[in-house]
């Protein structure tokens, strides 16, 4: 089995090299094709305004001058070409990819790109405890998890255009509780903060931020699952057409 891995967090980051780790237990054909920088929150973005660059550090590990998106594209399309990967891991990322995040991330974004391929592709983050650890971020539920998680995955027989979004609880292995699969949650939009300051040189600058969030009320997602120490397991789909309002917009139209 062929693996691709790829990141938001960039080529250097912590959560790749535990996601290689966990990949050598699955294979020993193992290609990395991630951002040389960091490209966390850069969704499922393209660029397409400047030139894109590889750079090669092996035969099996290139570093990509662009998105998460970016490198799934250049790895199917040029480096992997005439060898295309059975799998794609994106991860891990240091931090949630739950809810609404899900757009947002680069993380989950690149398994979107390897499912539009028609590439079995899963993401897979790390959850911490409170902002500001930084490169503290432990790893270790994800370490001791990630196999457990993603064997039955393999065979699963998933619907075309799907992947797998799982999220790893912010507590020690041994306090994993059990892995559940879940729906995508959805928290309260009004938890955006914005830091604001004044540079050295006396110009303004805003900086995004996350508040407080409010999490779905009584219900069983990916949000409550990592809260209560199991590993949230979440199909998504890249159709984003809501049937009903379809039906009923066409309703208005006849």
């Amino acid at each position: 089995m062929r693996i691709l891995l790829t990141n938001d967090d960039g080529i250097n980051a912590s959560g790749l090299k535990v996601l290689e780790a966990i990949a050598a237990t699955l294979s020993d054909d193992i290609w990395v094709v991630a951002p040389s920088e960091e490209q966390s929150g850069a969704g499922h973005s393209l660029t397409l305004t400047r030139p894109v660059r590889v750079r090669t550090y092996n035969d099996r590990r290139f570093a990509v001058t662009g998105t998460p998106t970016d490198s799934v594209m250049m790895a199917l399309a040029r480096i992997m070409k005439d060898n295309p990967p059975d799998l794609i891991l994106s991860g891990v990322n240091r931090g949630a990819n739950l809810g609404e995040d899900v757009t947002y991330s680069g993380t989950v974004s690149a398994a979107m790109e390897g499912a539009l391929a028609g590439v079995r592709s899963i993401a897979l983050s790390q959850v911490y405890a409170r902002e500001g650890m930084a490169d503290s971020v432990p790893f270790g539920a994800a370490q001791a998890w990630g196999e457990k998680v993603l064997r039955p995955l393999l065979a699963a027989p998933l619907a075309p255009r799907t992947l797998v979004n799982v999220n790893f609880p912010a507590v020690p292995a041994e306090a994993v509780k059990g892995i559940r699969v879940v729906a995508q949650g959805l928290r309260d939009y009004g938890r955006t903060h914005i830091v604001s300051g004044v540079d050295p040189r006396g110009f303004p600058y805003h900086w995004f931020a996350l508040g407080p969030a409010i999490e779905t009320p009584a219900h069983a997602t990916d949000l409550e699952a990592v809260a209560e120490g199991y590993v949230a397991v979440t199909p998504l789909h890249l159709d984003l057409t809501h049937y009903r309002s379809m039906e009923m917009l066409g309703a208005a139209y006849a």
